[in-house]
């Protein structure tokens, strides 16, 4: 049975249904990725947590070519996203879920590309058009269906470096570009799997309104709330999708 790759962040450092749950480091040309193996359902699963497991990595500081490139390297052809976001659209609220379609990259002075004319593979230029791989999208969003959870779809996705929380100006920039969730690990990872020649699909958990949204306060005590009742959901998707993708 084919492997799956699964990369999660903010809440996800582990996947209880995961068994075996064998954590180790596979280097590539661009670093050390930390990988956990395992069974899902039966379906052999690599895990990739972004944060690492006690959150101490910040997301304009994760090895994504390293991720990915691993991921590729231990012949991962498949990868699921989880991506914990704001809403940026005000019809989105905090558990609501959504499958990514495009993206906007507001990022900067991360390595967001293999093809940089030093690595192997020298300079490439890939269309992009179709990171998110739309039939796993459709898998995803049948497998909610089915045990009665609503998936929206249509998702676009604007990637800011953080740590800290994006101003409201910067909102309402990603908001005329028409994004309607913002995160903060979504860019480059998708089109580093596209360049990678992986199939990718994100599906996004809405943990708070984006700052100015609304006037409620930003705070991870909220966010942490939203996480521990709504983490579930997305693994009860999964737990289902898994033997389909």
């Amino acid at each position: 049975m084919e492997t799956v790759g699964i990369i999660a962040g903010t809440g996800f450092y582990s996947l209880p249904a995961l068994e075996g749950n064998t954590p180790r480091r596979v280097s590539s040309v661009y670093g050390d990725a930390l990988i956990t193996s395992g069974n899902w359902n039966g379906v052999p699963i690599e895990f990739v947590t972004r944060h690492g497991v006690d959150h101490s990595v910040p997301p304009s500081k994760v090895n994504y070519r390293a991720n990915i490139q691993a991921l590729k390297e231990l012949g991962i052809r498949k990868i699921l996203s989880i991506n914990v976001v704001g809403s940026i659209d005000p019809a989105l609220k905090a558990g609501d879920l959504q499958i990514i379609r495009d993206f906007i990259d507001f990022t900067s002075g991360r390595e967001n590309t293999f093809f940089d004319g030093v690595q192997p593979g020298g300079v490439q230029h890939i269309d992009v058009a179709d990171a998110y791989d739309r039939e796993m999208g459709e898998v995803l969003t049948s497998s909610a269906a089915e045990i009665g959870i609503q998936v929206k779809q249509n998702g676009i996705y604007a990637g800011f470096n953080g740590p800290r929380f994006e101003t409201p100006a910067e909102i309402r920039l990603a908001a005329l570009s028409g994004a309607t969730v913002v995160g903060m690990t979504g860019c480059p990872e998708a089109t580093l799997a596209c360049e990678a020649g992986l199939r990718y699909a994100s599906i996004a958990l809405c943990v708070n309104p984006a700052a100015g949204v609304s006037d409620q306060k930003i705070t991870m005590e909220d966010i942490s709330q939203v996480l521990a009742t709504c983490t579930k959901q997305v693994i009860d998707i999964f737990d289902r999708a898994i033997t389909r993708i």
